[in-house]
């Protein structure tokens, strides 16, 4: 029986080719190997404001990304978190099991309620959601980046202490490990190659939209900072721009550095940026066309409904045991 993975991501925005080498393309090489469920996180959005009309888009939307980036729904399971009840049910039972230091230590709570001038009780009280979201689904492995290992601690503390405090034979609730990537390509700002890309960036200038169009892509890059050697080689703490077009260029085509190396070598940086454009779009173009496809049509419809109801039967079952155990049912 293969291994089960976890993973859920909020609907904040089109993601950036970063956030597609870093995590997104290794999603679709993990449903090869292991039974994958991956959530469109839309209750967890909602800890801070939210026009409706655009979270129930975007939701759609990075439905439809994952699809085009080949999530596959008869390997995969994908669907919209807010369409699976369980998940806010289980939720409070986690909530009345986690203790108000264990949240108020969460850097990401601190870090986002400094900005803001009124907190919501949510954004205090989400991670037990995000701990719902992992254990209905006995998930094994949870795919982490370093400002996660916080969040999936608080799970298998979770996990560990509703063990030991209500299973009288065998643990109820699996205990899900972490899933370090295989060593991603970390991309950075085309503009501030030292600053991880992002897409919240105020310099558009600075990132790559899966979802930007190929002579906007080609202008991007041709834009993106360097230094004025000329000379293609990968030196990131004295070469830092070109370095990065590198990464991205190794990352798109599947090459190694040192073979871009020998390739580009005496070439000059306006021809190197022209054929990186032409590999980033290159394969975008076609994600973008089948984008483009299920947000126009029922499939995408049909596919997070069914989803969610297999979703639901799995999710269901974790929850029955947990609200059986806790004498709720």
């Amino acid at each position: 029986m293969k291994k089960k993975v976890f993973s859920g991501v909020q609907p904040s925005g089109i993601p950036t080719i970063g956030n597609y080498v870093g995590a997104m393309k290794h999603f679709v090489k993990l449903q090869d190997e292991y039974d994958c469920t991956y959530c469109i996180v839309n209750q967890h959005a909602i800890t801070v404001p939210q026009d409706p009309k655009e979270l129930k888009a975007r939701t759609r939307e990075l439905a439809a990304l994952y699809l085009a980036l080949g999530i596959d729904p008869d390997k995969s399971n994908i669907f919209v978190q807010s369409h699976v009840p369980a998940h806010a049910q289980a939720a409070w039972i986690v909530q009345c099991n986690t203790y108000i230091g264990e949240l108020e230590r969460m850097t990401q709570y601190k870090d986002k309620a400094a900005k803001q001038e009124s907190v919501s009780a949510g954004l205090l009280t989400y991670p037990p959601l995000m701990v719902a979201d992992i254990i209905l689904y006995n998930t094994d492995f949870v795919p982490v980046g370093d400002d996660q290992k916080q969040h999936l601690e608080l799970t298998r503390n979770f996990v560990q202490r509703f063990n030991n405090k209500y299973a009288k034979e065998k643990d109820l609730l699996v205990m899900p490990e972490p899933m370090i990537p295989e060593e991603g390509s970390r991309i950075m700002s085309l503009q501030e190659p030292t600053a991880k890309m992002s897409k919240s960036d105020t310099n558009v200038k600075g990132f790559i939209s899966l979802l930007d169009e190929p002579k906007v892509i080609l202008k991007k890059i041709k834009s993106a900072k360097t230094d004025s050697s000329g000379v293609i080689e990968y030196d990131k703490e004295n070469k830092p721009g070109i370095s990065n077009l590198l990464t991205i260029f190794s990352a798109f085509t599947d090459k190694s550095i040192k073979e871009l190396e020998a390739e580009f070598a005496g070439s000059g940086y306006g021809y190197f940026k022209e054929q990186l454009a032409e590999a980033v779009i290159a394969v975008l173009e076609p994600i973008q066309t089948r984008y483009k496809e299920l947000l126009e049509s029922d499939e995408l419809d049909r596919v997070l409904a069914d989803g969610a109801q297999r979703a639901s039967e799995i999710a269901n079952k974790t929850l029955h045991k947990m609200e059986s155990a806790i004498g709720l049912a």
